[in-house]
């Protein structure tokens, strides 16, 4: 049965794309259509509204050449600009002080990120994780299709002429291998570790004095916590997923909405992907990767959302006396192993450095300037990172896509354990629901870390998760879990996961609340904290789909509403009382920071008649997120976090503070500065710029509580927040209706192309602007009679 509905499938998609016409975004260069070779590989790829390409293969090294191919048709720069990072080639081309744009790494040039991963291909990491056998290693399946994304890239560059001008005629757009995907996924897979020491990895040198300062055990831990939770304001999401008892018709709803950067390779990008009988699978990309990343099928719909487990811990070595460059391990010395890297510079000799590894992973010096790591004549810094033995992410994904329920979802995450720094929510048409944080962390239980750590290890790994331990005695490795896929990571036993609640939600906590009624307890502090203050994004988020669950009979519709409901908890919680202590201020003025008095009154108004959203018509929003944004968050509140209530502590406004009166006259001290009424809407000052136009932008920053989260550039003379960095993505609305076809409501935030000339370079963005969507065309049927269906065949010439 299944044999002859893929051979009537592909007949009839052949009969239609014999009369159909090449998009032009596709069809750079081509006039006419080119057809399936019997030999070579090759794929149909049919286009609908907004440039969203549904490729159909018959095998995974074909679906891999489509998708290759697609990607291509619309981020070819960008893709060039990471496999030319991953060949650690970017001094060559783009000189060595240059930044690159921290989408592959937190290199802060061109040179060290080059110095680390040209090390990372001379020692052939990648090609020994790709030789590992399944499931340590990627599947057949998942190298197929990494072989086809590069023949599919190729062939694109062959055929096409790239017009976007962030890359044309240049000469490091190039093919690439299947080894140049597969180290692309290497680079995500390490972002959390690695690739967070870059810098301190490749500077690592022994100390040419006898004595160095000790790092400072506080000032460490709260580098820690900073640098750690800088990752959700970075890359953060929301996802929730609601049980069949919270819906109209008994079946799961998901609303995934993940906040990612707007620029750059860590972009996402659409598509569906079918081999009939095998595969049928719609959703984001990240780009690069040939599977999807979140996304759903016929019965499952799934989100990631950034999660708190520390997915790296550091060694700290005791140095031999008589060597810095060796290392006592229960008292007898080990050699650290050297290597040399050298790096081709533009315009400039090659430049060779040296790094230095142990058995626990590279000498780390820093990680970025607040956190330095000192190799001293006694003590020095490794840091370990499992990931680096991760090249897994794509059999998980595939696992979902083929996934018939949440449980299924859940059997994939055991049987590959390929999702690195990540949260899971997951729902299906059977009415379950899933959260867990199933992620590839270090073994650090808290008993190990008791007996094992550092004094600096001791302050940190409370505080911030981060483990520091002492590497001298043998009885400290962090040992195995029978049900790991690798050594020296958690087993898929050890990890929070929540099945069936009533809804299960994460805004980048930890797991502890994914169900207010049903906390997660008992996991190891490498995975996060419980008892906890929480964000105001979580605890936002936790009312508004508590209320939902409880409400009840929720539809799809109810989760477009959800995202762009645009409520402020932070508003809801002070701008009452920050309007009433105004109206309060002596004379209607206030001290600002620079001692100069300000009147202030026209403030009060404005913030009392503000409706507490961020609507891009919303008065008053731009005035209160300037004045939120200034005061302390140590002088916020009255009240302080109570771990019996969580959602709602900390509360009241601490008006009566010095700094509330000193923020709210620096905010409209800037704003009048700016040439920006106190009541204007937020839309005329929010957006961003698409084809020399102005595209209003709706949401807000993290401190807000905002589930629309976005983060744009403040610039005051430009018209006050112009380019979005990072925020909603590709957001997707979920469910099902007993048809064969799942109702799903996506959008992209910032359009399928990042070539300016393409038709789909700020569609979509416009939709995001007026908060309408697109509807998902996943079944056969929908593709078929999209009024904007092109298509075509791809193949290897």
């Amino acid at each position: 049965m299944r044999t002859r509905l893929r051979r009537i499938l592909v007949a009839a998609v052949a009969l239609l794309t014999a009369t159909s016409a090449l998009p032009a975004a596709a069809a750079e260069g081509q006039n006419r259509q080119h057809h399936p070779s019997h030999g070579g590989l090759s794929a149909t790829i049919r286009y609908t509204e907004y440039g969203i390409p549904h490729i159909l293969a018959k095998n995974y090294t074909d679906l891999g050449f489509g998708t290759g191919w697609a990607q291509a048709s619309d981020q070819v720069c960008t893709l060039a600009d990471g496999f030319v990072t991953v060949r650690g080639e970017r001094s060559r081309f783009f000189g060595p002080d240059a930044a690159p744009d921290f989408s592959l790494s937190s290199a802060a040039r061109n040179l060290s990120s080059d110095l680390y991963f040209q090390g990372v291909r001379e020692a052939r990491t990648v090609e020994k994780l790709l030789a590992e056998p399944a499931p340590r290693g990627p599947s057949r399946r998942a190298k197929d299709l990494m072989r086809g994304f590069a023949a599919g890239y190729n062939a694109w560059l062959e055929q096409n002429r790239v017009t976007d001008p962030a890359c044309k005629g240049a000469a490091w757009v190039r093919p690439v291998t299947a080894l140049d995907v597969a180290a692309r996924g290497f680079a995500l897979a390490v972002l959390g570790g690695q690739g967070r020491g870059v810098d301190g990895i490749t500077a690592a040198q022994p100390p040419t004095t006898t004595s160095t300062a000790a790092p400072d055990a506080q000032d460490t831990a709260r580098a820690a916590r900073e640098l750690l939770a800088a990752d959700t304001a970075d890359m953060g999401s929301n996802a929730v997923a609601f049980s069949g008892t919270t819906t109209a018709d008994g079946r799961g709803l998901l609303l995934g909405n993940p906040h990612y950067p707007w620029q750059g390779g860590r972009r996402f990008w659409q598509s569906q992907q079918t081999i009939p009988g095998e595969l049928n699978v719609s959703g984001g990309s990240l780009l690069g990767s040939a599977t999807v990343s979140i996304g759903h099928n016929a019965k499952v719909a799934w989100s990631h959302t950034v999660a708190t487990g520390v997915p790296l811990n550091l060694h700290q070595l005791t140095l031999d006396p008589a060597d810095p460059t060796a290392y006592l391990v229960d008292g007898k010395p080990e050699r650290m192993t050297k290597r040399s890297v050298t790096v081709q510079v533009k315009d400039g000799a090659p430049v060779t450095r040296t790094q230095w590894w142990t058995r626990y992973g590279p000498v780390v010096t820093s990680f970025g300037a607040s956190l330095p790591l000192p190799w001293s004549s006694t003590t020095a810094y490794a840091l370990n990172d499992p990931n680096s033995a991760n090249l897994r992410a794509s059999d998980t994904a595939l696992g979902f896509s083929r996934a018939r329920s949440t449980a299924e979802v859940l059997g994939s995450l055991k049987r590959t354990q390929g999702l690195p720094w990540v949260n899971t929510v997951a729902a299906d048409s059977g009415g379950h629901t899933l959260f867990t944080q199933s992620q590839v962390l270090p073994r650090i239980t808290d008993e190990l870390a008791q007996r094992c750590s550092t004094p600096l290890g001791k302050v940190t790994y409370p505080s911030a998760g981060l483990a520091i331990l002492d590497s001298s005695r043998g009885d400290c490795a962090l040992g195995s879990d029978p049900d790991a896929v690798q050594p020296g990571v958690f087993g898929p036993a050890k990890m929070p996961t929540l099945t069936d609640a009533a809804y299960a939600e994460n805004s980048n906590d930890s797991a502890w609340l994914a169900n207010a009624d049903r906390p997660l307890t008992g996991y190891e502090r490498v995975f996060g904290t419980i008892g906890t203050q929480r964000s105001l994004r979580t605890r936002g988020a936790i009312e508004d789909v508590s209320a939902m669950a409880q409400r009840g009979r929720l539809t799809v519709r109810d989760l477009q509403e959800q995202q762009f409901a645009n409520r402020v908890p932070a508003g809801d919680l002070a701008a009452a009382d920050a309007a009433k202590a105004c109206a309060a201020l002596p004379g209607g003025t206030a001290t600002g920071s620079d001692g100069k008095a300000v009147d202030v009154s026209e403030a009060c108004g404005s913030l009392a008649a503000w409706d507490r959203t961020v609507n891009t018509d919303s008065r008053g929003a731009l005035l209160f997120d300037r004045l939120w944004r200034k005061i302390p968050a140590a002088q916020l509140w009255e009240v302080p976090f109570s771990a019996a209530d969580p959602v709602h502590t900390p509360n009241t406004l601490n008006t009566a503070a010095p700094a509330f009166a000193t923020a709210l006259a620096d905010a409209v001290t800037e704003l009048r500065a700016a040439g920006i009424a106190l009541n204007s809407p937020l839309g005329r000052h929010q957006f961003v710029v698409r084809d020399g136009r102005r595209i209003a932008v709706s949401g807000g920053t993290e401190s807000l509580g905002i589930w629309n989260k976005v983060e744009p550039v403040w610039d005051p003379a430009q018209g006050g927040y112009t380019e979005v960095t990072t925020g909603s993505s590709y957001i997707q609305a979920v469910g099902w209706d007993g048809s064969r076809c799942p109702v799903a409501r996506t959008l992209l935030s910032y359009s399928q192309s990042s070539n300016p000339n393409s038709p789909h370079y700020s569609d979509q963005t416009r939709l995001y602007s007026q908060e309408k969507w697109v509807t998902s065309r996943f079944c056969e049927r929908d593709i078929l009679t999209s009024p904007g269906l092109k298509v075509v065949h791809v193949r290897e010439r």
